[in-house]
């Protein structure tokens, strides 16, 4: 069984860089045709797919975010890491690691971390 597990800080300042980091166990994030994705719910608000990255390490983003957020993958830790700079309270959201198979023509996510709440605030 896939798990992802969402971690970083909870609090981060205007105008600042929010790292977060997801880690896979129970599969690899290279497996074919696996994508690997960063999910987030504003509160009040439907969930928002932010971008990620492919089994094969390509990367996809969100058009209105694309020139804010970087997603990375290290294959050593089983890991992908989001990077959201220039913050601003609108930001402020509870935020997934999830995935899906590309192989099933579906963006159905099967597998997501149990989130982790952000907060943007001075």
């Amino acid at each position: 069984q896939v798990q992802l597990q969402e971690s970083g800080p909870g609090l981060v300042k205007p105008s600042q860089t929010l790292s977060l980091t997801c880690t896979v166990s129970g599969g690899s994030i290279t497996t074919k045709y696996y994508y690997w994705s960063w999910i987030r719910q504003p509160p009040g608000k439907g969930l928002e797919m932010m971008g990620g990255i492919a089994y094969d390490g390509s990367t996809y983003y969100r058009p209105s975010l694309k020139s804010r957020t970087s997603v990375a993958r290290d294959t050593s830790k089983n890991q992908f890491t989001l990077q959201l700079s220039s913050v601003t309270p609108a930001d402020t959201a509870v935020y997934y690691c999830a995935s899906y198979d590309g192989s099933s023509g579906s963006y159905y996510y099967d597998y997501w971390g149990q989130g982790t709440q952000v907060t943007v605030s001075s």
